[in-house]
C-alpha cells in the first residue's frame, strides 16, 4: 500500500510511519520539520511542507491509496480553526485526485463522550481543540470518505504494549491514557481491517 502520513514528525505520527515501513508498505512522510522525524529507509519519501499549503498538498496526494492524518495545532489551547482549515485541504485533494480512505488522529472528548464530573472539566479545558478536531472530523464524514477516526485518552510516552482497550461508542470503561505507539498502533491495524471502515474509536490502555 502506497501511504501518506502528514504531521509524521509528531509523536504518534513517527510511531505510525516506522510501523508502516517496517510492515513493508511505500510510505511518503509530510511534514514541516524533516529533521524531526529523524528515520531513513528504502520504502520512504520525505516531502517538506504546510497542509494549508493546496498545491503542496495535491502533489503530495495524487498516486496515494491512503490517508493518515496525524496533523495538530500549534495554537495550543486557544480558539483556533487550524486543523479543520488543514483537512478540509487534504480531503478536498482526496476526493479530487480518487483517494478514499482516511485514517484521522482526533482526541477522547470530540463526542462530549467522557464521562463524570472530572470528563466534564477535561472536556471544557480542552474546548477549543476538540472543537477544531470535532469540525475536521465533520468535514470527513461530510465528503463521504472511509475513514477512522481514532479518539485516544491521553497522550503518553509510554513503551509500546500492544495491549489497549476500544470503544467504538463513548470511551472504554477504565484507563485514562494510552501511548502513542499504542494508537499509532492501532492506526495501523484499522487501515489494515475492513472492520474499522466508518468508525469512531475511543481508546485506553
Amino acid at each position: 500500500m502506497n501511504i501518506i502520513v502528514f504531521g509524521a514528525s509528531g509523536g504518534v505520527g513517527k510511531h505510525f510511519t516506522k510501523l508502516a515501513l517496517d510492515k513493508c508498505h511505500q510510505v511518503t512522510a509530510f511534514v514541516r520539520s524533516p529533521a524531526k522525524l529523524g528515520l531513513e529507509h528504502e520504502q520512504l519519501t520525505i516531502i517538506q511542507g504546510d497542509a494549508l499549503d493546496k498545491d503542496m498538498v495535491k502533489s503530495a496526494i495524487t498516486g496515494k491509496d491512503a490517508v493518515v492524518s496525524c496533523l495538530g495545532s500549534s495554537s495550543g489551547m486557544k480558539k483556533s480553526t487550524q486543523l479543520a482549515d488543514m483537512t478540509k485541504i487534504v480531503v478536498d485533494e482526496m476526493v479530487a485526485n480518487n483517494v478514499q480512505r482516511i485514517i484521522y488522529i482526533a482526541s477522547a472528548g470530540i463526542e462530549n463522550e467522557i464521562p463524570g464530573m472530572m470528563g466534564k472539566i477535561i472536556m471544557k479545558m480542552l474546548g477549543n481543540v476538540l472543537s477544531d478536531h470535532a469540525n475536521a472530523v465533520n468535514y470527513i464524514k461530510k465528503n463521504s470518505l472511509t475513514y477512522t477516526i481514532a479518539r485516544p485518552m491521553s497522550l503518553k510516552d509510554k513503551a509500546f504494549t500492544g495491549i489497549y482497550k476500544e470503544a467504538m461508542m463513548g470511551v472504554p470503561s477504565t484507563g485514562k491514557s494510552i501511548s502513542r505507539a499504542d494508537v499509532a498502533d492501532f492506526m495501523y491495524k484499522a487501515l489494515m481491517n475492513s472492520e474499522y471502515e466508518n468508525t469512531s474509536v475511543g481508546l485506553s490502555d
